[in-house]
């Protein structure tokens, strides 16, 4: 390539990448129309999982599909929705799998409880086993102490 051939091509790949990056920064608004709405934009963000990363909430995700939940999200905010209304909306539309904090229903008691059930079980466990030992060291001595040495 020449030198202006290359220069021309150079200065239409950055008018390119400049005409994307401000069409993504139009779609994601960075600027909030009051401090209560970052506040609750923010909030809801962390509470949010995201549906593609799985392990990141919406505010952490760097991928495409949580930019797209965000801004409905802030949307959403814009629209007068309460935060309940927000988290029915996308719990109807992904399930309870979204929520970072799934509610407490029948269908979730497992989810919820089952670590204490777990360790209460467990507990259990090591008392039945501390108590056998014990009774087996007690009879241990009681017949070493008929023997004669």
């Amino acid at each position: 390539m020449t030198r202006k051939t290359a220069r021309i091509f150079a200065t239409v790949l950055s008018l390119a990448l400049a005409c994307f990056a401000s069409l993504a920064f139009a779609l994601h608004p960075k600027e909030f129309q009051s401090a209560e709405e970052e506040q609750r934009y923010r909030a809801l963000a962390k509470e949010l999982r995201c549906v593609m990363c799985q392990n990141q909430s919406l505010a952490d995700s760097p991928a495409g599909v949580a930019d797209d939940l965000r801004l409905q999200v802030l949307t959403l905010i814009r629209e007068g929705k309460t935060d309940r209304e927000i988290n029915d909306y996308f719990v109807a539309r992904y399930g309870e799998f979204i929520l970072y904090r799934p509610r407490v229903e029948p269908v979730t008691w497992a989810l919820w409880f089952g670590p204490f059930v777990l360790l209460l079980v467990g507990a259990g466990v090591i008392v039945v086993i501390v108590r056998r030992n014990a009774a087996a060291a007690q009879n241990i001595v009681q017949s070493d102490d008929r023997q004669e040495w």
